[in-house]
């Protein structure tokens, strides 16, 4: 049975969706038919294919769910046509389980060995409720292994109790009750350490749980799961005993005494905790949810960070005792020289250290400095500035220098520079991240990068998933150089795995440079289906085949010179140049090539190759270097470094990074900080709170 009818993605019809499926079932990957098959999805974005591709995957485990129900309740005896029928109509995942809850199959529990004794019928007889005497029938079953009135009467309770917490329509209503009027509740659990203090606003917090923002609940359940914090969920319970009174007792007397007793057991024994952590689970996964998705965005705007491009680079990973570790690179990243330095206290070496950065820039001829921006970090630049003297014209730049350290001790790290240190390493890592961020960057685990929220409290799994895909979607948008790029950059390449990505890397060296797409066929083991999905995304400056520096894919190679023949233009002509302007393209509308993809080679023709992600751009801090420098009222300039869904951290030069609240973003209403900030933007901040003995600088974007 087809479940496509069930996929649900804003701005995308059944149709489109049957054609994305069936592309993905054929092996193509989402960058790839968003940018290459625009014609059959009728021009589905990357968001919403790879949103069909995830409610596909998971009606999938759905429908994988359903099958083993199935077995398991026709292996018991009890599979009617009718539950059958309803199983598989059935495509809510919480329904699913209320049908399978009464056969599920069960550990030992109070209604089991209640059972057991026998005491099954007595449990019958009351749910019934028609008895006058329920003490008077219960006396029946006082033998065998029960031996009082009152042990029957409880077993009897037990077991109604287990039938009372599986009824479907009290499940449905209690399931309503915790989602609408639950209240989440966090409690000191102990406070007596210092490491619980950075919980200390949750130590008494009380707040409707559906309206818990979600980095708030993952900050509480950090704070649970260290030990600091007790957390429960609950609607009020006079109106939860209230609704399943109603729901459950029609009798009075004796009868209603035992079923409201039983009522009230069978909430706070099984219904309760199995509600509770429905929702909580249900509230955590949205948490995490919007917690990934926050990151994700982060990750899309740190990769497309501007390159500075290819340019002798002097880097320098910052230290104060154990001294700057300084790199030299080529225009193409390549380390040709590296020494250590030591400037700052304790050994105050300015002269010798100013004489040898001076004497490193005009041996390399270097154009660039790239300093990290952690510790000694704005001390160095701004040494740099005042003492160090060079006769050429030298640009400085800060680098976020987050996640080096964690390359430099990685298994890439030590395979690209097996004979160099890890202190190297990281100041390779930095010049190389001015050059090109993301041919960098996607050597780190994004984890390490520094950017999202409570990224360590998701769900692992999904938050690889989601951040691979970003990486995917950000190399495929930018494009890369088949003759440049590692085999780290090449793996993110559409149709490419690490083991192609690595053999790509293997041929190159082994026969030279690739001078046309076509020659990727030779690579070992890159078929035509992984040929059709990269070519589009692989560059190749030089290229026997002009159009192998484009983002033109190769089976439209033969369209654009059918277009160039119609107008006289000629071979070297096919690129820059504005010839394409004149062309009437619903001439060459086709079977197989529509509108969409002949505007998409008309841009690319007009500006091949263009990098989306623009230039980078020198950047000053103020006259600040220490949080001490600091006062309140005090405007300065600086960097958005990370973006949270309650404000942007922004870097002002003192180590510490200060918070612009969601509330001091704009002087408008912001409700997403996403709408006025993106990472790496320069903005001017004015600072409206120091807490020193915290490290804490609250700042503000309004203009009053």
């Amino acid at each position: 049975m087809s479940i496509t009818h069930l996929i649900n993605i804003p701005g995308a019809n059944g149709k489109q969706i049957e054609a994305t499926l069936h592309l993905l079932q054929d092996g193509a990957t989402i960058p790839f038919i968003a940018r290459y098959r625009k014609e059959s999805t009728s021009g589905l974005d990357e968001v919403q294919i790879a949103g069909i591709k995830e409610q596909h995957d998971k009606l999938e485990e759905l429908k994988k769910r359903k099958i083993s129900i199935l077995d398991t309740i026709r292996e018991q005896g009890f599979l009617t046509i009718e539950l059958e029928k309803r199983i598989e109509e059935t495509w809510d995942g919480a329904v699913l389980e209320d049908i399978y809850l009464p056969y599920k199959p069960k550990r030992k529990t109070k209604a089991s060995v209640a059972r057991e004794k026998g005491l099954e019928p007595l449990a019958g007889a009351f749910m019934k409720q028609e008895l006058t005497d329920p003490e008077g029938y219960a006396q029946r079953f006082v033998k065998g292994e029960v031996q009082t009135l009152e042990e029957a009467i409880e077993g009897a309770c037990h077991i109604m109790a287990e039938w009372m917490s599986e009824r479907e329509g009290a499940r449905n209503r209690m399931r309503q009750l915790f989602q609408r009027q639950g209240m989440l509740v966090a409690k000191e659990k102990k406070s007596d350490k210092e490491e619980a203090q950075k919980y200390r606003d949750y130590f008494k917090y009380s707040s409707p749980a559906n309206r818990t923002p979600g980095h708030r609940l993952l900050a509480m359940v950090r704070g649970e799961n260290e030990g600091f914090l007790s957390l429960s969920i609950e609607p009020p319970r006079d109106i939860a005993l209230e609704q399943l009174d109603r729901f459950f007792i029609r009798c009075k007397g004796a009868m209603a005494e035992i079923m409201a007793n039983t009522v009230k057991d069978a909430y706070m024994r099984l219904l309760r905790p199995a509600m509770e952590s429905e929702v909580r689970l249900e509230l955590l996964e949205r948490a995490e949810d919007e917690a990934i998705e926050v990151f994700s965005k982060n990750l899309d705007q740190l990769l497309m960070a501007p390159p500075l491009g290819s340019k002798a680079t002097l880097a320098i990973d910052p230290g104060f005792r154990t001294g700057c570790k300084v790199v030299c690179l080529n225009a193409q990243g390549e380390l040709k020289e590296n020494t250590t330095i030591y400037p700052h206290p304790p050994v105050s070496k300015h002269k010798e250290a100013a004489s040898k950065i001076s004497q490193l820039i005009e041996a390399h001829k270097i154009d660039v400095v790239a300093i990290g921006d952690g510790t000694a970090g704005r001390e160095t630049e701004q040494w740099i500035r005042k003492e160090v003297y060079v006769k050429r014209q030298v640009e400085i730049y800060m680098v976020n220098e987050a996640g080096a350290s964690i390359y430099s001790a990685s298994a890439v790290a030590r395979a690209e520079f097996p004979d160099y240190d890890v202190t190297v390493r990281g100041a390779v890592s930095i010049g190389r991240r001015l050059m090109d961020p993301l041919s960098e960057l996607v050597k780190i685990d994004p984890k390490s990068i520094g950017v999202g929220q409570y990224q360590h409290d998701v769900d692992q799994n999904k938050l690889k998933q989601k951040l691979q895909w970003v990486t995917e979607r950000v190399v495929n948008r930018v494009g890369v150089d088949l003759n440049l790029a590692s085999e780290h950059l090449l793996q993110y390449v559409s149709g490419l795995s690490a083991g192609l990505a690595k053999k790509i890397v293997d041929h190159r060296r082994k026969n030279g440079g690739f001078t046309t797409r076509k020659s990727l066929l030779d690579v070992s083991g890159l078929g035509p289906k992984a040929y059709e999905q990269c070519a589009g995304f692989l560059r190749i400056q030089d290229a026997d085949d002009i159009l192998d520096n484009s983002a033109i894919h190769p089976e439209r190679y033969a369209l654009v010179r059918l277009m160039a023949k119609d107008h006289g233009v000629a071979e070297s002509e096919l690129l820059n140049s504005s010839w394409i302007d004149d062309v009437d393209l619903q001439k060459y509308v086709g079977k197989d090539v529509g509108l969409p993809t002949l505007e998409d080679i008309r841009q690319e023709l007009k500006k091949p190759g263009r990098d989306p992600r623009g230039k980078a751009k020198q950047f000053e801090f103020g006259n600040v270097s220490s949080i001490g420098d600091l006062r309140e009222g005090m405007r300065l300039p600086g960097k958005v470094t990370n973006i949270t869904k309650f404000g942007a951290f922004v870097d002002i030069g003192v180590k510490q990074d200060g918070l612009v609240h969601v509330s001091q973003l704009a002087d408008r209403f912001v409700s997403d900080p996403m709408e006025v900030v993106q990472l790496g933007q320069v903005v001017y901040v004015r600072i409206t709170e120091l807490d020193i003995p915290r490290k804490r600088i609250g700042l503000s974007m309004k203009e009053n």
